[in-house]
């Protein structure tokens, strides 16, 4: 069989506890035949979300949170080629796993790579060293590259770098007040994440807005357990929150996000002064462990779901909860000020995408008046009803603001598809 014939797109995400798969038909310009994810990676339990669809778009086959047995990225994988091998001949959804003509990969880190590269083995080497760069990520998507690899020896594996979108900011911008040569050595500089849900963003914004991408002027928010600003201008990224690792810029369920960076020197000190003795064991694994691992709104809240500090902050009076709350708020709403600095004034959108932003309605609405002196406002009706809305792109604008505000669903797996359709492999 030629790589002609090969009509699918199978594609791969890796989250820190999840992986989300979809399937798109190459030939059709990527409809979707079936979607999934299984969630609750390294908790004790794991559950499993399906949906396989007909030519038409209608569900075949729906399945909401069946616990599965996949406590790692692998034997998630493994399930989920399972049952797509279990799909043979069924209705339109596959004859042979053969058909898959490429399988995209998310990957966090991709370092200065500017597009998607083939996966061989040379590709591969290099994205293990950048692993250390995206602790919570890039192991994880590379061991579902590696299993990819030998499940499907005829396809073609593609690296898609959340990375790549910020390729193009400043080197004011991603130069860091250090030492010149040492940034070169070391390639050490601002990289910046969450690029293809960004990419989604800036195309369907755009579309929504019914304006050529190029003319694009946004701050983007994409916020869940990992969560990122992005200054959008001309539809190319002029700055993001993230930096040398995922780890700069907002608190994450599990990460502290931008700190004084001898704080972590402190944390195991016995006295409120520094010293050579206080922080000697404060080694360079274990303060990155503290950091992407330990700390978060999981250190206040002791819980990684914000859903749940949410009502508990709002609604039950819960003090460390309505603490991480309010510092989620604050530290967003200072990159939507920062961000309207860089776009000079001239965003025409805030646009709300990831797990919380296009869930937290209260969220959203607090960010929103934090920021209203910069011409925001949202109507409070459309922002209760966002939830309901599977549009991919939902207005939630008070009437007569001068400023849009957008929630968009972003899709990172459509994203790649999409880039497949725009490029030769």
């Amino acid at each position: 069989m030629t790589d002609m014939q090969k009509k699918l797109i199978l594609c791969l995400n890796a989250g820190s506890s999840s992986v989300k798969f979809a399937l798109f038909n190459y030939e059709a310009g990527t409809p979707l035949l079936l979607e999934g994810a299984i969630n609750g990676i390294t908790a004790d339990k794991q559950f499993l979300d399906f949906k396989s669809y007909a030519a038409d778009g209608s569900t075949i086959e729906s399945i909401k949170k069946q616990q599965v047995d996949a406590p790692e990225h692998d034997t998630a994988f493994k399930y989920f080629m399972n049952r797509l091998d279990s799909q043979k001949g069924s209705k339109r959804m596959i004859d042979s796993l053969d058909d898959i003509y490429i399988a995209c990969h998310r990957i966090v880190h991709g370092g200065a790579n500017p597009r998607p590269l083939i996966i061989d083995d040379s590709v591969s080497h290099e994205l293990e060293m950048l692993s250390d760069l995206a602790p919570l990520h890039n192991q994880r998507a590379l061991d579902i590259v590696h299993s990819c690899r030998s499940h499907l020896e005829n396809t073609k594996n593609v690296a898609f770098f959340d990375s790549s979108f910020h390729m193009k900011i400043e080197r004011a911008v991603y130069t860091f007040p250090i030492s010149l040569d040492v940034q070169k050595r070391h390639q050490l500089r601002k990289y910046g994440f969450h690029g293809l849900s960004y990419a989604f963003i800036a195309s369907e914004a755009a579309a929504y807005l019914q304006i050529d991408q190029s003319e694009l002027n946004i701050i983007a928010l994409h916020l869940g357990s990992g969560a990122s600003a992005c200054a959008i201008a001309n539809g190319v990224s002029v700055n993001t929150s993230m930096g040398l690792t995922p780890l700069e810029g907002l608190p994450g369920a599990t990460r502290s996000g931008s700190i004084d960076p001898s704080l972590i020197f402190h944390y195991h000190s016995d006295s409120s002064r520094l010293s050579t003795a206080s922080s000697k064991e404060m080694k360079l694994t274990v303060a990155e462990d503290i950091l992407n691992k330990q700390s978060g709104w999981q250190s206040i809240t002791g819980t990684t779901d914000f859903g749940i500090i949410t009502k508990r902050a709002l609604y039950e009076n819960d003090e460390n909860c309505k603490l991480a709350f309010d510092m989620f708020v604050n530290r967003v709403s200072m990159y939507v000020g920062q961000y309207w600095v860089a776009l000079k004034g001239k965003a025409t959108a805030l646009v709300f995408a990831g797990g919380i932003g296009e869930r937290g309605a209260e969220l959203r609405g607090a960010v929103v008046d934090a920021v209203s002196c910069l011409g925001f406002e949202l109507d409070e009706q459309l922002n209760k009803e966002a939830s309901k809305s599977e549009e991919t792109v939902f207005e939630i604008t008070k009437e007569g603001a001068r400023l849009k505000i957008l929630i968009v669903h972003t899709d990172e797996q459509k994203q790649m598809a999409k880039e497949v359709l725009s490029r030769e492999f």
